[in-house]
């Protein structure tokens, strides 16, 4: 039987738990983006708890991986997060909604460690994610010591954690997804028009303070209508989708794509000159000649026109001239591929 300073001792030390809580989810409760979520998650729990090793495991292929790219500005998050394939995830999880602790045959579950990362832990709690009912990851807690998380012990403050953080993730995604949709085109998931105009803007400017070259790709699908009305809008929709993912697949990760509208695509190029801008659409042109898309049982000839201008221009001085300079030349090139047919 426990005696009377044992409770109390209890009390006090959940008193300071609940406490640290608190503290926690006031910090979190109004934070709008997951990168900064997740970042402050991390280091008010490493601070409060003193847990030598906390990171998050997310499973791939959920309703938040697509909105992860922020992580890719975080250094923390980079060292700190771990993309888990679902099945490698639910093997061990066991698609649990209550905390797990572990302190035995630790092995498997290094799986849930962020690449390139080996961390020295005896004991581990694994806290689950969850996000309109369904679990999509976990924040995992390792310790030294192999008493620090074990099996028989009470999760009640570790499953409070999880609620809290659930809230959190929920009023995120979807102030995240608005974001999402704010920026992107609904069909390829490229930039829009409104982003592009946004984007142009900053790396103009900053093509202009570091004396840097910054060129601009003009794409206009070569018989898009044509398309539409022999197999359908459908096709013609597939159409745009592999132009989208095909050009991301293609361009430096510092391009950036955008679908202002129509069967048109935009590539800003930082850093590039109008001849390595040229190279690029070359590459691009090489590309869909040798790989048509393939819909249904159609194969489906994809041919492009485009036009290119760059700030090595003088006349470019801002990012609409960029972009009428652009489309003016895509249009003679249009203009001489039509006379060339006649």
């Amino acid at each position: 039987m426990f005696d009377n300073n044992e409770i109390l001792e209890n009390i006090i030390i959940n008193e300071e738990i609940a406490k640290k809580l608190f503290e926690i989810e006031v910090s979190i409760l109004s934070i709008s983006n997951f990168k900064d979520l997740f970042e402050k998650l991390l280091l008010l729990i490493e601070e409060k708890f003193g847990i030598p090793h906390v990171w998050i495991s997310i499973i791939s292929e959920n309703d938040i991986s697509h909105l992860l790219e922020a992580f890719e500005s975080s250094k923390l998050l980079k060292e700190r997060l771990n993309i888990v394939e679902r099945p490698v995830f639910l093997n061990l999880v066991k698609n649990k909604k209550t905390p797990m602790l572990v302190n035995t045959y630790l092995r498997p579950f290094y799986r849930l460690l962020p690449k390139n990362e080996k961390y020295f832990a005896k004991s581990l709690a694994i806290v689950p994610l969850i996000l309109d009912g369904e679990v999509i990851g976990s924040l995992n807690l390792g310790d030294f010591s192999g008493f620090r998380f074990q099996p028989n012990m009470d999760t009640f403050f570790l499953s409070q954690i999880s609620v809290k953080i659930s809230i959190c993730l929920s009023n995120v995604t979807a102030r995240e997804k608005l974001n999402y949709l704010a920026t992107r085109d609904a069909l390829t998931g490229l930039f829009n028009r409104r982003e592009m105009e946004n984007l142009l803007g900053r790396e103009l400017s900053r093509a202009t303070r570091y004396g840097a070259p910054l060129s601009l790709l003009f794409i206009d699908c070569d018989g898009f209508k044509m398309v539409n009305d022999s197999y359908g809008h459908g096709c013609g929709d597939a159409l745009l989708q592999y132009l989208a993912n095909q050009i991301i697949g293609i361009i430096r990760k510092d391009d950036i794509a955008f679908r202002p509208g129509g069967d048109e695509f935009v590539i800003i190029l930082p850093n590039q000159t109008l001849n390595e801008a040229m190279k690029v659409s070359e590459r691009l042109r090489s590309f869909f000649n040798k790989n048509p898309l393939k819909y249904q049982d159609l194969i489906v000839p994809v041919s492009f026109s485009y036009g290119i201008a760059s700030t090595e221009d003088p006349e470019i001085t801002s990012p609409e001239a960029l972009v009428s300079k652009a489309d003016e030349r895509l249009y003679e090139a249009k203009r001489q591929k039509k006379a060339q047919a006649q």
